[in-house]
C-alpha cells in the first residue's frame, strides 16, 4: 500500500505545471535515496578483475558509493539528498540523513575510492557518466552552508580533482563523440562537468570542455528528433547535446547553431510525444521515464535563457515531466534506486 500511495501522491502535484517543489513533495521523494543509500543488494559491480583478490563485496570495494544498485546512481543519490536539505532545512528524517552522508561521505571511505579508480585498469571506471554525478555532487556539497556538507565536502575534494584531471586528460583524446541516451553519451558527461567547473572557477577544466565541445559538435545539423527515443534511452540525445552547447557558446552564437541543429523547436507548434514506458518493473525499459526528465530540464533551460524565441516550449517541458513524475514509487527498485534524483534535476532545472 505504501507504493501506491506515493503513486497517488505524486500523480497529485502534477495537476498545475507552475508548482515548485514543496516540503511535502521533497519528503516523499527522499524516502527514495535514503532507502537505498546503504542498501548493498541487488548490486551492478562494473568491475574489471585483474585477478582474484579483486573479487570482494560492494561495500569493500565501494565503502562510499555500494549503495543504490550501482555506483553513479549511489552518487546521485547522495547528491539528490544534499540537494534536499539545503532546499528545505525541516526535511523529515533530517538526521538520520546527515548521519548515513557522514558515514559513507568519511575522509577514509573517498581515500579508498580514491584507490579504486587509481588502479591502471580502472583508469576509465565510470567514464563520464559517474564522473558528471560526482562532480554535482561536490558543488551541492560546496555550495551548502550546512556544518556537516562543509567537512564531507573537503573530503570529497580529493575526489573530485582527480576525476577533473581525467577530463582534461581524456577529452583530447575523443576523436568523436558518443551520441547516444545511456551511460556514455559524451553530451550529458559534459553539461554537469561544466556547471561544476563554473561554480568552482576551474578554468582548465571550462577550457577543455569549451575547446572540446565545439569541437566535437558545433558542425552537427539537423539533429533526428524523430530517431529518439531509442528502447532504453534516459538521455535525450539531441537534448543534451543542445545544453551542453547552450553551455559553451555565447548566446548570440548558440540561437544561430541551434536553428541548424534543431529548427523544430522554434515552431510554436512542436510537439513531442514523451518516450512510454511498457514494464516499469523493467530495469531497462524503466530509462525511458529517464528520458522524458532528460528532455524536460534542457527544455526548461532553454526557456529560461530564451524566453521570447523558445518561452513555447515550457508547456512541451511541462508535458514530459508529468508523463513520468507519477511513475517514482518506492515499490520498485529497478527505477526508484534512480528516478528520483532525475525528476530533481528537472526540478531543479525547473526553478
Amino acid at each position: 500500500m505504501k507504493h501506491l500511495y506515493l503513486t497517488a501522491f505524486l500523480f497529485s502535484i502534477t495537476i498545475t505545471s507552475a508548482q515548485e517543489l514543496n516540503l511535502q513533495q521533497a519528503n516523499a521523494l527522499a524516502k527514495l535515496p535514503v532507502k537505498c543509500l546503504q542498501q548493498e543488494y541487488p548490486n551492478k559491480l562494473s568491475q574489471l578483475l585483474a585477478d582474484a583478490s579483486e573479487i570482494q563485496s560492494p561495500k569493500q570495494l565501494h565503502p562510499a558509493f555500494y549503495g543504490c544498485f550501482d555506483w553513479h546512481s549511489s552518487v546521485h543519490g547522495h547528491w539528490s539528498l544534499v540537494y534536499l536539505l539545503k532546499q528545505f532545512p525541516n526535511l523529515e528524517g533530517r538526521e538520520e540523513i546527515i548521519n548515513k552522508l557522514k558515514i559513507n561521505l568519511s575522509k577514509e571511505n573517498i581515500a579508498q575510492e580514491i584507490a579504486y579508480v587509481n588502479k591502471k585498469h580502472e583508469k576509465s571506471y565510470e567514464r563520464m557518466y559517474g564522473w558528471a554525478w560526482l562532480l554535482k555532487l561536490q558543488q551541492e556539497l560546496n555550495t551548502s552552508d550546512e556544518p556537516f556538507a562543509k567537512e564531507l565536502a573537503a573530503n570529497l575534494q580529493p575526489l573530485t580533482t582527480l576525476l577533473a584531471e581525467r577530463y582534461i586528460e581524456f577529452l583530447p583524446k575523443l576523436n568523436y563523440p558518443i551520441r547516444v541516451g545511456t551511460h556514455t553519451s559524451t553530451a550529458f558527461g559534459l553539461n554537469l562537468a561544466w556547471d561544476y567547473a563554473v561554480h568552482a572557477n576551474n578554468q582548465p577544466l571550462q577550457q577543455s570542455i569549451r575547446t572540446n565541445a565545439l569541437r566535437l559538435f558545433k558542425n552537427d545539423i539537423d539533429c533526428p528528433f524523430a530517431w529518439e527515443p531509442s528502447g532504453t534511452d534516459f538521455l535525450s540525445p539531441c537534448m543534451e547535446e543542445i545544453g551542453i552547447m547552450q553551455r559553451v557558446m555565447p548566446a548570440k552564437d548558440f540561437l544561430k547553431w541551434l536553428k541548424d541543429f534543431a529548427p523544430a523547436l522554434f515552431d510554436k507548434k512542436f510537439t513531442w510525444k514523451p518516450g512510454e514506458v511498457s514494464d516499469r518493473t523493467d530495469g531497462h525499459l524503466v530509462h525511458l521515464d529517464g528520458l522524458n526528465f532528460s528532455r524536460a530540464w534542457n527544455l526548461y533551460t532553454l526557456v529560461k535563457q530564451y524566453p521570447k524565441e523558445l518561452g513555447h516550449l515550457k508547456s512541451l517541458a511541462d508535458t514530459h515531466f508529468k508523463y513520468s513524475l507519477p511513475s517514482i514509487t518506492d515499490g520498485n527498485y529497478e527505477g526508484e534506486h534512480w528516478l528520483a534524483s532525475f525528476a530533481l534535476f528537472a526540478f531543479e532545472m525547473k526553478e
